[in-house]
This record gives C-alpha cells, sequence and structure tokens, in this order.
C-alpha cells in the first residue's frame, strides 16, 4: 500500500510536470503568434504609408505640371486672343477684316494709357517686336515712333525671370508718302510673358 501510494504520488508530480511543462510553452507560443502578428501588422501599416505618401508626392507633381501646362496654353491662346481684340486688332481700317493683324498707332496710344488696363489681361509684360524688315531694336516711344522696332506695351519682372509664349501677327500702320496716305504691314512677333506656377 505505501508502494503504492509512492508511486501513485510520483506519477501525479509527473504529470503535474508534464501538465505545467505544456502550459508554459503553448503561452509562449501564443505571445510569440502575437508579437509576429502585431510586428507584421505594423510592417504592413508602414509599407501602406510609404506607398500612400509616394503615390501622393507623384499627384502633386502631376497637378504642378498639369497647372503648367494649362497656363502655357491660356497664355498661348491669350497671344492670339489679344491680337484680334479691339485694343490691338486693324480691324477695317486696312481694307478688308484681318486676322491677326495688329495696329501699331492703336498700340502706341494704348502704351500711353496701360494703367487703365492694369490686372485686365492677367499677364506681366507685352512686347510687339518687327521681325521683317530687320531693324536695329530700337524701343518705340512717342518720340521716335514709327522709326523703331520693339514696342513694350506693358513692362514687367517676367521679361527677365517670367515665361515668354509668342505668335506671329501683322504690325500694320498708316504712313503719307508724297500726300498720300498709305497701309504699310510689316511682319511682328507678339510675345506676352506671365509668371509660372509656383
Amino acid at each position: 500500500m505505501v508502494g503504492k501510494n509512492k508511486s501513485s504520488r510520483g506519477q501525479m508530480k509527473t504529470k503535474k510536470l508534464k501538465i505545467s511543462n505544456l502550459h508554459i510553452p503553448k503561452s509562449n507560443k501564443a505571445q510569440m503568434k502575437i508579437q509576429q502578428t502585431a510586428f507584421m501588422l505594423l510592417a504592413i501599416t508602414i509599407f501602406f504609408v510609404l506607398v500612400g505618401l509616394f503615390v501622393l508626392i507623384f499627384k502633386v507633381s502631376s497637378i504642378k505640371d498639369t497647372a503648367t501646362i494649362l497656363q502655357e496654353d491660356n497664355a498661348m491662346l491669350l497671344v492670339s486672343k489679344l491680337a484680334n481684340s479691339p485694343e490691338f486688332s486693324c480691324g477695317t481700317a486696312y481694307g478688308t477684316l484681318k486676322a491677326d493683324c495688329v495696329d501699331a498707332d492703336k498700340v502706341m496710344a494704348l502704351k500711353e494709357n496701360i494703367q487703365a488696363y492694369e490686372g485686365f489681361w492677367g499677364v506681366s509684360s507685352m512686347e510687339i517686336r518687327r521681325i521683317y524688315p530687320k531693324g536695329e531694336n530700337i524701343i518705340c516711344s512717342t518720340i521716335n515712333y514709327p522709326n523703331c522696332d520693339i514696342i513694350n506695351v506693358k513692362s514687367g519682372k517676367s521679361t527677365e525671370y517670367g515665361i515668354g509664349v509668342s505668335n506671329f501677327v501683322s504690325l500694320c500702320r498708316k504712313e503719307l508718302i508724297e500726300g498720300y496716305s498709305y497701309n504699310k504691314c510689316e511682319l511682328a512677333e507678339f510675345i506676352v510673358s506671365y509668371e509660372p506656377v509656383s
């Protein structure tokens, strides 16, 4: 009986040891799995945050590029629109209605009153350069007109730092020779400058 009790006590201790040994590794394994899952979720979250930041940076740069392209297109359209606007256009003063024809006499008058048009066109500077016949790049004023080549309609910083868009136009004016008035048209470049999108 005593021997049986000793052996049953020994078995009980072994069972307790086995049970307690089994619980410890299971607990450690579960903790390890929880930690692995937490690290995995953290890594996945960081990965998606980095991907999101990359996509956001790409989209922002794409939006800036699109804005710059739109601004260039608008400036290009504005040059053509300006050449045909009542302030610049030849109209029917030189015979028939002409497209992209700029009246130099009107432009010189406009140049003297450009303050009235401040902010009207949304550009930083405008100038008209005579290309043909080739001149000496003399800037026009009321004193030397029409013996000049460049009409600075509106001056601004953009002539140095901005982006310039141009279009070819006919630059026409009335001239007197021996008491007769005639139409003199020359080839010119209408240049509009604007500040780029920052």
